[in-house]
Parts: C-alpha cells; sequence; structure tokens
C-alpha cells in the first residue's frame, strides 16, 4: 500500500494514497468516533441518572440518621419532660427533702428512667442536686458526677429552651456523648411559677448507634464540621452527619460506610452497552468495508489498471466491462468515449503540433528581433532630426572675411575663435554619430544572433555555458537606454558572476526584462526612471534581482504574468516576451519570478541560475 508523508504541527503523518486505504482509514476513523460519541451519550445518559438515585440514597442514609437521632434525644426530652411538670419536683426545688431524693432521684429510678445522668438547677444556675450512674454497677461515679457538674454550669437553660418548655440536644461529657434533654420545673398541671430546670442524659456510643441505625457506625467526638461530608471511595461512600449541640452547632460526627451498589450497577450497564454497541458498530463497519471493496473498489481498480496500460502502451483501447446502471457503470462508459475522444484529439494534434511549434517559435524570434531593432530606430530617429551644430552660411561669410587683409587684428582673433569652435562642435558632432552608429552596430549585431541561434538550435536544448551576468547585464543596459523616450538611470554591480547559461538566449532574457522595465516607466507619465540590478551568491545559485520604479501590477494577477498573450498594460497586445523568457529560463535550468507590491509601487524582476565552478579564460590571467 503507497502513501504519502504530510507534516503538521512539525510532526510527519502517513497518508494512504490509495482509494480503498483511504476509505478504510475513514471508516475506522467513523468508528472510533461513532464508539467514542456513543460512550458519551450513554455516559450522559446511564451515569447521572444512576449518581442521581446514589445521591438519592445518600440523602436517605443522612436523613434517617438525623431522625435516629432526633427520636433519640426526644425521649430523653419526654422523660424529663415528666419531671418537669411534676408537683413532687416542683415541691422539691421548694425545699429538698430526703423523700423524694431517695424515691424519684435514686439510682433505681435513674435506671428505670434509662438515663445515666440527671441533675437539679435553679434559677441562679447553681447546681442544686446531680447524680451520674455507671451502667455496669448502677452506683453514682464521682468523677462522671463531677464532669456533668461542669458541662450543666457551662449551659445557660434559658437559651437552651428557646423559649419551649423543654428540649433536647447533645453533648459531650469528657470522652462520652450524651443525648441531653431539659424542662422547667413546673406544678403537674402546669402552673406556678418555674422554680428551676431538671436536665437528664442518656450516652450514645458507636455500638448502640451502629445498633439504632442497623449499619456499622462510629461516633467521631473530635469531628465538629456543621455540614455533612459525603467522601465517595471506590466501593463504598462514607457519610458524616454533625450531631447538633444546645447551640446549633455540632459537637460530634457520626460516620459511616454505605456500599456503592447504585454506581457500581451503573458502571456494569455503561460497560455492557458499550460494549455491545461497538460490537454491533464493528460488524457494520466490516459489512460496509467488503461491500465498499466488491461493488466500488474492485470496478476502480480496474479502471486504474487499463489507465496504466493506456499510459505504458499507447493504445487507446476501450475497458470492456459488465454493463452496470449505477455511477459506476456511468464512470465506465464516459470513461470509453473520453478514450475515443482522446484517439481522435491526437490524431488532430499531432497534425497541429509541427505547425503551432514552428509558428510560435517565429513569433518568439520577431518579437526579440523588434526589441533588439528598437536601438537602432531610435539612434536613427535622433539622427534624423539633430540639426547641424554651425551653419554652413555663416562659415563661409567668417572665411571669407578672414581672407581679406583690412579687417582690424580685433575682428580676426574673433573670427579664428569662431572658426575653431566650429571646428570643434562639427568634431564632437562627428564623434557622437560615430558612438551612435558603434551602438547601432552593436544592436544590429544582437538582432544577427538571434536569428542565427534560432537557426542553428531551433530545436536543440540550448547549450549552457559560464557567462559573466554583470557583463551581459552592461551591454544590455547600455542598448536599454536608447529603447524608449525616457532618461532611464541604471545601477548594476561591476564585480563578475558566473553563471551556467546560453549567453546569447540570456541577453535576450535580460534585454526583454529592461525593455519592459522602460515601457512601465514611460507608462507613469514621467520623462525619468531608474533601473537597479543587484546579483547574489546563494550557495550553487545566483540571484539577480531588476528593479524599476515604473508603474508596477497588481499582485493578484502574478500568477498570470507567463501566460501567453497577457499584458499588465490595458490597450497592449503581446505577452509573449514574458511567457518566452520563462520558458527560456527554465530551459537554462533556471528560474523567473516578477514581484510588485501593487499598483504605483514598481516591480522586480528575480532570476536565478546555477552558479559557474570555472573562470573565463579572458579572466583567468
Amino acid at each position: 500500500m503507497s502513501a504519502r508523508s504530510v507534516e503538521r504541527g512539525g510532526r510527519r503523518f502517513a497518508v494512504p494514497a490509495s482509494l480503498g486505504a483511504k476509505l478504510v482509514l475513514i471508516l475506522t476513523g467513523v468508528g472510533l468516533l461513532g464508539a467514542v460519541a456513543l460512550t458519551l451519550l450513554l455516559a450522559t445518559v446511564i451515569t447521572p441518572s444512576f449518581n442521581q438515585l446514589e445521591d438519592g440514597a445518600v440523602d436517605g442514609h443522612v436523613q434517617r440518621t438525623r431522625a435516629t437521632l432526633t427520636e433519640f434525644a426526644s425521649k430523653v426530652e419526654n422523660t424529663v419532660k415528666d419531671y418537669g411538670d411534676w408537683t413532687d419536683s416542683y415541691n422539691y426545688m421548694g425545699e429538698r427533702n430526703e423523700a423524694f431524693e431517695r424515691d424519684s432521684f435514686s439510682p433505681l429510678a435513674m435506671v428505670n428512667l434509662g438515663v445515666d445522668g440527671m441533675a437539679y438547677i435553679g434559677n441562679d444556675r447553681q447546681i442544686v442536686i446531680a447524680r451520674w450512674l455507671d451502667p455496669k454497677t448502677e452506683q453514682d461515679v464521682p468523677a462522671m458526677r463531677a464532669v456533668l457538674t461542669r458541662t450543666v454550669a457551662a449551659i445557660d437553660p434559658e437559651k437552651a429552651l428557646k423559649g419551649k418548655s423543654s428540649a433536647s440536644f447533645f453533648l459531650k461529657f469528657g470522652d462520652r456523648l450524651a443525648a441531653v434533654g431539659i424542662a422547667r420545673v413546673r406544678k403537674s398541671d402546669g402552673s406556678g411559677e418555674p422554680r428551676g430546670y431538671v436536665m437528664m442524659a442518656r450516652t450514645l456510643g458507636s455500638a448502640q448507634l451502629s445498633t439504632l441505625l442497623q449499619l456499622t457506625a462510629r461516633l467521631d467526638l473530635g469531628r465538629t464540621a456543621n455540614d455533612v461530608i459525603v467522601t465517595p471511595h471506590d466501593g463504598s461512600i462514607n457519610i458524616a452527619v454533625p450531631i447538633p449541640g444546645a447551640d446549633g452547632r455540632a459537637v460530634a460526627t457520626a460516620a459511616y460506610d454505605v456500599p456503592r451498589d447504585l454506581s457500581t450497577l451503573g458502571q456494569r450497564m455503561l460497560l455492557l452497552a458499550v460494549v455491545g454497541s461497538s460490537v454491533l458498530l464493528a460488524v457494520v463497519l466490516w459489512v460496509l468495508r467488503r461491500m465498499i471493496v466488491r461493488m466500488v473498489l474492485r470496478p476502480l481498480n480496474r479502471v486504474e489498471q487499463h489507465m496504466g496500460v493506456v499510459q505504458e502502451s499507447g493504445s487507446l483501447g476501450l475497458l470492456i466491462e459488465e454493463p452496470r446502471g449505477d455511477e459506476i457503470g456511468s464512470l465506465i462508459t464516459s470513461f470509453n468515449a473520453m478514450l475515443k475522444q482522446l484517439k481522435d484529439l491526437r490524431e488532430q494534434l499531432e497534425v497541429q503540433s509541427f505547425t503551432l511549434g514552428r509558428s510560435e517559435s517565429a513569433v518568439a524570434v520577431m518579437h526579440n528581433v523588434r526589441n533588439a531593432l528598437n536601438p537602432i530606430s531610435t539612434v536613427l530617429s535622433q539622427g534624423a532630426s539633430r540639426q547641424q551644430p554651425i551653419d554652413k552660411d555663416i562659415l563661409d561669410r567668417a572665411l571669407g572675411e578672414l581672407v581679406r587683409g583690412d579687417i582690424p587684428e580685433a575682428r580676426r582673433q574673433k573670427l579664428v575663435a569662431f572658426l575653431a569652435a566650429a571646428v570643434h562642435a562639427v568634431e564632437e558632432e562627428r564623434e557622437n554619430r560615430k558612438q551612435q552608429i558603434q551602438i547601432g552596430r552593436e544592436a544590429l549585431h544582437h538582432v544577427l544572433e538571434i536569428i542565427g541561434q534560432q537557426q542553428e538550435a531551433a530545436h536543440e536544448r540550448p547549450q549552457l555555458a559560464a557567462c559573466d551576468m554583470s557583463d551581459i547585464v552592461a551591454q544590455n543596459a547600455t542598448i536599454a537606454r536608447y529603447s524608449g523616450g525616457s532618461s532611464i538611470a541604471f545601477s548594476f554591480p561591476s564585480k563578475p558572476h558566473l553563471v551556467m547559461a546560453n549567453r546569447v538566449i540570456l541577453s535576450q532574457v535580460v534585454g526583454n526584462l529592461f525593455s519592459n522595465s522602460a515601457e512601465a516607466i514611460a507608462a507613469t507619465g514621467r520623462n525619468s526612471g531608474s533601473i537597479a540590478v543587484s546579483i547574489h551568491d546563494r550557495g550553487d545559485r545566483v540571484e539577480i534581482v531588476i528593479r524599476d520604479d515604473g508603474e508596477g501590477f497588481d499582485p493578484e494577477k502574478t500568477p498570470t504574468l507567463f501566460q501567453r498573450g497577457f499584458s499588465t498594460r490595458e490597450h497592449k497586445s503581446g505577452g509573449l516576451g514574458l511567457h518566452w523568457c520563462a520558458n527560456s529560463m527554465l530551459a537554462m535550468e533556471g528560474t523567473l519570478e516578477l514581484k510588485s507590491e501593487g499598483k504605483g509601487h514598481g516591480a522586480r524582476a528575480v532570476i536565478t541560475l546555477k552558479a559557474a565552478q570555472v573562470v573565463p579564460v579572458e579572466k583567468a590571467a
């Protein structure tokens, strides 16, 4: 299976080149995406539902724990309320007597009431009597009685009651937790001014809490967080429920672990759904792959094989296949029709190719010859329009007057100076004409070289040799100064730069580019402009940049500049020059680029050629 590599983000990835491999890759990707999407969909449906059920179960545990603690404390409150609304208690708080303490405040009475601690408190918050029993011996424990006394002394009964006749809450008594009930001491009918408070305490341990909750629970007296804390683990959830004190703040925490049955069930259902759907999706993708291979890839492979036979043999034979009424059948029919058209077009092309080649070559040669003849036309036009520096009649009169012997000496000297100036002007004009004729000869020689080169190598690849790029630029710059009506200032390097090229063709390319730059300068409406040439060595390549300050062109037109017949200037036909220049540079293993920042910003042509490794003979000395 062939593949091509693509670089993305600094990494290279192998991308299959065949259609079958791409379809397999696409189906695999679709399958993976489908599995992921299905997993996410099921996860968003199943997992939240079971999590919600689990949250409801946790909330149920919390509510049941609070209800159990409230019920436990309420029993103590109901018991203490009986002692609070009791005339005997009311009378005892008015005047202490041993009979009440012996009958109603005895250890046996406390055991019957099911409380571990009990105390009467006066309205001045002073302890009247207090007692704490050991549950095993049913005897008073002085140490715990002292703890009971200190704990009760720290409580404000009125704040604990909150305006009611009785209340219940939890308190810590040393290292023990107890449910506390407190009530005002009044008569049995509820009359009379309250004479104090009666308080009872019933201890609550971890074992007793576990029995009440019917699960393994523990009391944490050191943890006094006021909020319910739920901590999930892998197979269980730890729940910590605060136990409120007299002021509503937690005095301890009831903690226990419950199994995560619902979430585990949800995970198993999710896994089963994902596995089942993934298997089903894999089966569907496998069937689709087989069908695609059978109905699409194999017919396309036969078309590809037939195209390979056509490419190797050149025979445009038709593809024979069983008739099909689908898109593949339509493709084979269109393919056979295309082969028939190609066969006809190839026959026509063979007839036209030679004629077209000769025509384009002739047009290119005439375009280059026209550019080379422009300087000759300019020189001849300037010579024909140039006036004589000295009028012949004036010169004859001066000579006639000078041969006379009766003219004054001062007049004679002026005539001699005039004639000397006239001779110098004539000599200067003659030298100027000689230079223009020399430029015309060079341009004409250039035309003859173009024609001769075209005759010698019309159908051959140009022979490359070491050429001095600086010398070619200098020669064409001298000719280009006379290629138009604008005054053009040239700047180019004098240091030799050797490149591998055909000197005549390279000179034509540079001349064409200079001519285009001169026309671009003239198109701006200015009478002057500049063309700057810079040459840079780029390793084994040489880069030549020709920059002008002409009218420039739209950068969006760059891809079409080298098309045959295209021109950057309006109302100008042609464009074969750039088309020919680009093809010539490719034939010399070089490149040609045109760049511009836009209209009015000038343009630059960038030529690249191989650097020559040899030194010309005339430079070796």
